[in-house]
C-alpha cells in the first residue's frame, strides 16, 4: 500500500487546472493516520498475438469521508521502455472502492498487432479533492499529466505481459531445496542440494489480529477493524496459518493501538498496553512449544502512514511507544519518538531487534533528516527486509485466489541504491481472519539444515538476508555468486559467476529471467545486467549488488535477495589459504575439524563429506558437528575448503573416517489401537469418550477420543500404559488434535486439555502440553513430544479434558502414536 502526507495549499496550487482531480489536506485529516489511498492493477499475463485482454484498475481509500477524484494514466511499453499505447482517466471517488476496466485489443496506438515478446503495462495514479468552483482547463490527457507531474504522491504499479510465444530462457539445472519441517527431516538424511545445505521455510511476515485492527470475521470483513474490536486474536491466527500450510506467521500489531485506540486514549493505563503486548508474545511462545515445526512470531508494526510509514519489528520483546495518557505516563515499555526513524534504528540496534520496511513508497517515507528513505548505519544493520509485493490488506479471500496485489519494486530498488542491505519479502498484511490464505504468495527463508525452527535461528537467517519473495508457494529462487548464497557480502577479484537457481514443484517453468545490478550508496538506478539464468562477469572495481527476478509461465514472479560484492582493483591478494582437516568420533555426534591460515585472513571454511557440503564455519577454531545417523555405517571421507576475502580458496587433503551407528534399529509403535478404530481396546477412558459418532469428524477413519463438549462442568480422561525401552535412542509421542468451541473469548482459557505422563500410581510425572478453547478454530493439527528422557519407564500417556460450567468446548484426539527406536 502506498502512503502520503501533504498540505491543501500546495495541492490547490497544482490543481487549479484540474477541476475534477484535486487533493487537499482535508482528505487525509478525515481518516485515521494509518490508512491510505490504494491503487492496484490487474493484468492478464499470457495472450496470443492480437488477442484482446482487459486491464483492471482498483482504487480504494478505506475510511476516507471526503469526496475525491482519482487521476490515472495507463501505458504499455516495450522491453526498452518505448511507449506503444496509453490511456487516461478521471474517476469520481466517494469513499467506496472504484473499479475501472480498460479493454486492450492487443495492438499499439497505430493499430498494429504486437510481435511475440514481453511488454510492460504501467499504472500511475493519484487522488484529490474536486475543486467544484473552477473550470477544467485543457483536454483530459493534458489535465491528468499536469496533475501527476505536480503530485506529492503518485502510486505506480506495473506488470509484465506476454504476447504470443516468445523464446523461453535456458535455466540452470537445479533440484529444489527441502521445504518445511518435513523437508528438514529429509535434509538430515539426504545430500545437500546443489551444495546448498539449507531448508526453505515459507510464511507471512505481516498480519494483524484483534490486538490492533485485524482479526475481522471473514463473512463481514471488508476493511480494518476498529481498535481491538476484531473477533479473533493471536491464539486463533497461529493455528489457522499452520492449518493453511504455512511454516511461520508474524502477527505485526500496530504499536499505537495497545491503548485501545487508533489515536491516543488519554484514560488508558500503561499496564493495560504493556500487558496486552506481553500476552501476545506469550501466546506465540506457548504455541511454539506445543507445535514444533511451526514458528509463531509476535511483534509490532511501528509508525503511521501520515508520518513516515510503517515498518515491522520482528523480535521486539518490549512495546515501543510514543503516546502518553493524561497522567503523563508512557503507554508502553519503551519510548520511541513518533516518526523519528533515525532514533528508532539506534534503539533497535541497541536491543538486537530487526525490521522490515512495510509496503514502502518513494514519496515521503522513512525519512532520516531531510532525506526520504534516508540511510543510516544503524538502519542498515537492523532493517533486513522490505516488502516487494503484497496482496490486498483487506481481502477476505480464503482460497488463495485474491486478484488485488500491490508491488513495491521501485521502492525496493531505491532502498538498495541508498545503501541498505535488504532482502525482498511478499506478504498479505491480513486484517481479516484469513492469515496466509488470500493468495499463494509467500516469503521464503533459508535456515541451515539441521537447525531448529525457532525465533533465534529465524532472526539469524533474516540477519543473513537468506530470504526471497515468491508469488507461488511451490517455487524457489536461490541466487548465488561464485557459489556464495544470496544475502552474503564478500570481496572478489577476477570473474563473478551469477546463477539464478529456479525450481517449481507443480510443473511451472520460467518465462523470463532477469539479473539486476546496482551500486549501494550511489543513489542511482538499478539496471538489468542479463536476461539469462546465469552469467559470468568481471565487475568494475568497487561495491556492487546483484539480484535475480524470475517470471513463471503463469505470470507469477519471484525475487531473490541480493548479493553484495566488493570488487578489487586488480593486482591484489592472489595467495590462497592453507587448510587441513581432522575428524573425531565414529557415532553419535562426530566433530569435523579444520585448521586454516592465510596471509591476509581466512573468510570461511567449508566441510564436505563424500563430496557433499555439510556446512561451514567462519571463525577459528573451525569445526562442525555432524549427526552420525545421517551417514551409513562404513568408511567416509572429509575434505575441507578454506576461502579468503579475495575469493582465493584451497582444498585440504582427504581425511578418511569410519561411522559405526550401533544404536540404530527399526521404529517400533508402542501405542496399541492409536486410531481408536478398535473402539476402546487397550485404552482406559471416561464412558462415551471413545466414539464413532458422526457429530464430530475423526482425523482418520470414524473413531476418535472425544472429550468434553457438554456445555457444563465435566472432566474426561483417556489413557494407555506403555513401556519405553531402556535402550531406546528415540521416543516420539504424536497425536492429532481438533479443538471445537462455542466460547467467544480470545484471551481467557475457560476449558483445557492437558497431555500428561503419569506413573502406575497415577501421579503426574510431566505435563507435556496444555491446550484450551483459545486453540480453536483450525481443524486437526498434529502435536509431538520427545519422550526419550523417560526411557526405561512404564508410563501412562494421559489426556485430561476439563470443561467449565456454561459454554461447550470439545477436545478431539485421534491417531495417537509413540514410536521408539
Amino acid at each position: 500500500m502506498g502512503s502520503f502526507n501533504k498540505t491543501a495549499a500546495a495541492w490547490r496550487a497544482v490543481m487549479g487546472i484540474f477541476a475534477s482531480a484535486q487533493i487537499s489536506g482535508t482528505v487525509y485529516a478525515a481518516s485515521p493516520d494509518h490508512h491510505e489511498f490504494e491503487a492496484t492493477l490487474e493484468a492478464p499475463y499470457r495472450g496470443e498475438k492480437g488477442e484482446a485482454r482487459e486491464f483492471v484498475l482498483n482504487f480504494a481509500y478505506p475510511d476516507a469521508t471526503d469526496p475525491a477524484t482519482v487521476a490515472w494514466r495507463l501505458e504499455l511499453t516495450d522491453a526498452d521502455g518505448a511507449r506503444l499505447q496509453h490511456w487516461y482517466g478521471e474517476v469520481p471517488f466517494y469513499g467506496k472502492p472504484v473499479v475501472v476496466r480498460v479493454p486492450w485489443d492487443g495492438r499499439d496506438a497505430q493499430r498494429k498487432a504486437l510481435d511475440n515478446g514481453h511488454y510492460r503495462i504501467k499504472l500511475l495514479a493519484t487522488t484529490g479533492e474536486p475543486l467544484l468552483t473552477r473550470t477544467p482547463a485543457g483536454a483530459l490527457e493534458q489535465r491528468v499529466e499536469q496533475v501527476l507531474a505536480g503530485a506529492d504522491l503518485r502510486i505506480e504499479q506495473s506488470w509484465d505481459v506476454e504476447v504470443g510465444t516468445p523464446a523461453r530462457p535456458v535455466m540452470p539445472v537445479f533440484k529444489a531445496l527441502p521445504v518445511g519441517s518435513a523437508g528438514e527431516a529429509l535434509a538430515k538424511s539426504a545430500p545437500a542440494t546443489g551444495g546448498l545445505p539449507y531448508t526453505v521455510y515459507f510464511g507471512n511476515l505481516h498480519s494483524q489480529t484483534n490486538d490492533s485492527d485485524g482479526g475481522g470475521a471473514i463473512a463481514s470483513c471488508t476493511s480494518s477493524q476498529a481498535a481491538q474490536s476484531g473477533q479473533y486474536g493471536p491464539a486463533a491466527a497461529f493455528p489457522y496459518a499452520r492449518g493453511k500450510g504455512l511454516d511461520f506467521l508474524m502477527t505485526s500489531e500496530h504499536n499505537h493501538y495497545f491503548d485501545g485506540s487508533s489515536g491516543t486514549n488519554a484514560s488508558a493505563t500503561p499496564a493495560t498496553a504493556k500487558n496486552r503486548y506481553a500476552a501476545g508474545r506469550s501466546a506465540a511462545s506457548s504455541f511454539n512449544s506445543a507445535n514444533p515445526g511451526f514458528l509463531a512470531l509476535y511483534g509490532m508494526e511501528w509508525g503511521v502512514i501520515s508520518g513516515g510509514g510503517h515498518l515491522n519489528i520482528v523480535n521486539a520483546n518490549l512495546l515501543a511507544a510514543w503516546e502518553y495518557n493524561s497522567s503523563n505516563q508512557l503507554l508502553g515499555d519503551l519510548l520511541t519518538p513518533k516518526s523519528n526513524y533515525s532514533a528508532l534504528y539506534t534503539t533497535m540496534r541497541e536491543r538486537g531487534w530487526v525490521g522490515q520496511f512495510n509496503h514502502p513508497d518513494t514519496s515521503d517515507q522513512f525519512p532520516v533528516g531531510s532525506t526520504v528513505m534516508g540511510y543510516s548505519a544503524d538502519g542498515d544493520e537492523v532493517m533486513v527486509a522490505a516488502e516487494i509485493l503484497n496482496t490486498s490488506a483487506f481481502s477476505s479471500n480464503t482460497s488463495e485466489t485474491e486478484t488485488s496485489r500491490s508491488t513495491y519494486e521501485g521502492a525496493f530498488n531505491k532502498l538498495l541504491e541508498r545503501g541498505f542491505h535488504i532482502a525482498p519479502t511478499s506478504n498479505q498484511d491480513n486484517h481479516c481472519a484469513n492469515w496466509g490464505a488470500s493468495y499463494t504468495n509467500r516469503t521464503g527463508v533459508l535456515l541451515p539444515s539441521g537447525q531448529a525452527l525457532n525465533e533465534a535461528n529465524f532472526v539469524a537467517a533474516l540477519k543473513a538476508r537468506r530470504v526471497y519473495a515468491s508469488m507461488d508457494k511451490n517455487s524457489q529462487l536461490i541466487f548465488t555468486a561464485n557459489g556464495r548464497v544470496m544475502g552474503e557480502r564478500f570481496s572478489n577479484s577476477g570473474s563473478l559467476n551469477l546463477v539464478a537457481n529456479f525450481a517449481n514443484s507443480a510443473g511451472r517453468t520460467a518465462s523470463q529471467v532477469r539479473i539486476y545490478e546496482g551500486v549501494p550508496g550511489r543513489n542511482g538506478t538499478v539496471t538489468q545486467l542479463a536476461a539469462t539464468g546465469s552469467i559470468t562477469v568481471t565487475p568494475s572495481a568497487g561495491a556492487h549488488f546483484y539480484y535475480a527476478k524470475v517470471t513463471q509461465d503463469d505470470g507469477k514472479i519471484l525475487w531473490s535477495a541480493p548479493i553484495w560484492v566488493t570488487q578489487g582493483s586488480g593486482g591484489g591478494d592472489t595467495t590462497p589459504p592453507t587448510v587441513g582437516a581432522s575428524v573425531s568420533g565414529s557415532s553419535g555426534t562426530i566433530a569435523l575439524n579444520a585448521t586454516a591460515s592465510d596471509n591476509v585472513g581466512v573468510d570461511r571454511v567449508e566441510f564436505r563429506v563424500d563430496g557433499t557440503l555439510k556446512g561451514s564455519d567462519s571463525s577459528s577454531p573451525y569445526s562442525l558437528s555432524l549427526d552420525s545417523t545421517t551417514l551409513s555405517n562404513g568408511s567416509h571421507s572429509l575434505v575441507t575448503r578454506a576461502y579468503d576475502a579475495a575469493g582465493n580458496s584451497t582444498n585440504s587433503s582427504a581425511v578418511n573416517f569410519s561411522v559405526s551407528n550401533t544404536s540404530g534399529g527399526t521404529l517400533v509403535e508402542r501405542i496399541v489401537n492409536g486410531s481408536f478404530e478398535a473402539g476402546s481396546g487397550s485404552w482406559t477412558a471416561t464412558s462415551g469418550v471413545i466414539t464413532s459418532s458422526a457429530s464430530v469428524a475423526a482425523h482418520g477413519g470414524s473413531w476418535k477420543a472425544w472429550m468434553n463438549g457438554y456445555g457444563s462442568a465435566a472432566t474426561d480422561t483417556v489413557y494407555q500404559s506403555v513401556a519405553i525401552p531402556a535402550a531406546a535412542t528415540q521416543a516420539t509421542l504424536s497425536f492429532w488434535l481438533d479443538v471445537i468451541t462455542d466460547e467467544t473469548s480470545t484471551t481467557q482459557a475457560w476449558d483445557t486439555l492437558t497431555v500428561e505422563l503419569r506413573n502406575s500410581s497415577n501421579a503426574v510425572i510431566a505435563t507435556l502440553g496444555t491446550y484450551s478453547n483459545l486453540n480453536a478454530p483450525g481443524g486437526y493439527t498434529q502435536k509431538s513430544f520427545d519422550l526419550l528422557a523417560y526411557k526405561g519407564q512404564t508410563v501412562r500417556v494421559y489426556f485430561k479434558g476439563v470443561e467449565g460450567s456454561q459454554v461447550a468446548t470439545s477436545f478431539v484426539v485421534d491417531d495417537v502414536s509413540l514410536l521408539t527406536r
